[in-house]
């Protein structure tokens, strides 16, 4: 069953409350998504494997840690989701980065894929799929659909916020998906959006609305 982890770190917090304030404008927005993103991540990357590598230091030889095979990758779901990845390569400099785009069908509310861009070796690596925003949960239940599709097998979900909705969907939908979320909100409104949420994400980091 999927693990799912709600954030309590005092900064990750303090942040998020920054980004829900409606008069915070869009550099400010853009800026502090990124450094929440790289917060979850340190969080996220926690499991991570480790090798013992005898290096020399100035005085003597010694043995150090090393991140076990390095094969990361992190998908963003367009476009809201690109907001998060500069964060966690400041982290995680040679994590290769994919792009994964959806739009929900105006009539079946179904998300319909329109871009869908995959480092070659995607299905060798442990994937990483970002997006601010978990609402009803349609989009990143099929953006890792498609991620299955391609041979990924180790597959972890991080997001800013979400509703229960969505918690409940994609877990049901991929039960070995492990979610890491900065703030677990109340609910969806009729229009589908977050309470008490921040609004559109992408809107508010692209300067969109």
């Amino acid at each position: 069953m999927s693990t799912v982890t709600i954030m309590d770190h005092p900064l990750i917090q303090h942040k998020i409350g920054l980004i829900r304030q409606k008069e915070t404008g869009t550099r400010d927005f853009r800026e502090t998504i990124g450094e929440i993103a790289m917060l979850i991540c340190y969080e996220a990357t926690r499991h991570l494997e480790l090798d013992d590598v005898e290096i020399e230091t100035p005085i003597t030889k010694t043995v150090v840690k090393q991140l076990k095979g390095k094969k990361l990758a992190i998908v963003p779901i367009l476009r809201a989701g690109l907001g998060m990845v500069d964060g966690m390569l400041t982290l995680i400099p040679s994590a290769k980065v994919g792009h994964i785009g959806l739009y929900r069908d105006p009539e079946t509310l179904k998300p319909v894929e329109y871009y869908c861009k995959l480092p070659a070796d995607c299905a060798n690596r442990e994937v990483f799929v970002v997006d601010p925003m978990l609402a009803t949960g349609g989009s990143s239940v099929a953006a890792i659909e498609m991620l299955k599709q391609h041979g990924c097998r180790k597959i972890h979900f991080m997001c800013i916020i979400a509703a229960p909705e969505g918690v409940k969907a994609l877990t049901e939908a991929h039960p070995d998906v492990d979610l890491y979320i900065g703030a677990l909100d109340d609910h969806l409104n009729d229009h589908g959006y977050i309470v008490p949420g921040l609004g559109d994400a992408g809107d508010r980091i692209f300067g969109t609305k």
